[in-house]
């Protein structure tokens, strides 16, 4: 197998973190995003929705998006889970990750799509849309440090593939503003119980 993928983005970084947890580790194909890399005919064939990360299997079959290669590999490896293992630990893990990508990493992202200024290259730069999805971010991180003064993890009391996008999040967009301050107390000790993890260091590398 081989990992397409391109060190330093958040959604290369997410299955960096996963794969760490398990133990997994593969081929990894750089893919230059600020070269434009991912837009080539070449890589299009591989991909076709022309983003990274993307898994080659043996067979040269493909699977695209961060979270469909984790829950591959989890099939391929359950132990140690991150996916939940039983019907509705998977469910609820399942709607956690979700929320985190939908309601916390999709509004960090266009915030610093339509805002930083070295996006402007790769993006048709909205800043009031940005400063907009801005505000989405952080009342929903205020949401989630609400929550997290009574529970270790962002699904519960078991660490889980939530809690790798959230972070991975965080610690991707702080360059675009999104610090973890003292106001989320909560927040700020769940990230540095993640990040205190081994396997936290791989994620970006």
């Amino acid at each position: 197998m081989k990992l397409y993928t391109s060190q330093g983005a958040i959604s290369p970084a997410r299955v960096h973190f996963f794969l760490a947890e398990k133990g997994i580790e593969i081929e990894r194909v750089q893919v230059n995003l600020m070269k434009g890399e991912h837009k080539t005919p070449e890589y299009r064939a591989l991909s076709p929705n022309g983003r990274t990360p993307a898994l080659q299997l043996d067979d040269g079959r493909v699977i695209c998006e961060s979270t469909a290669i984790c829950h591959y590999f989890e099939a391929l490896q359950p132990t140690p889970p991150l996916c939940g293992t039983t019907p509705v630990e998977r469910a609820r893990i399942e709607m956690w990750d979700r929320m985190m990508e939908f309601e916390l990493m999709l509004p960090m992202a266009m915030a610093f799509r339509h805002t930083f200024p070295a996006m402007k290259a790769l993006e048709d730069q909205v800043p009031e849309f940005g400063e907009k999805q801005r505000e989405v971010a952080r009342k929903r991180a205020a949401r989630l440090d609400r929550q997290l003064a009574t529970q270790d993890y962002i699904a519960g009391s078991e660490f889980c593939i939530a809690d790798i996008t959230a972070w991975c999040s965080f610690r991707f967009f702080r360059i675009a503003g999104f610090d973890i301050t003292d106001e989320t107390p909560h927040l700020a000790a769940w990230f540095a119980r993640i990040k205190a993890r081994p396997a936290a260091a791989q994620a970006f590398a």
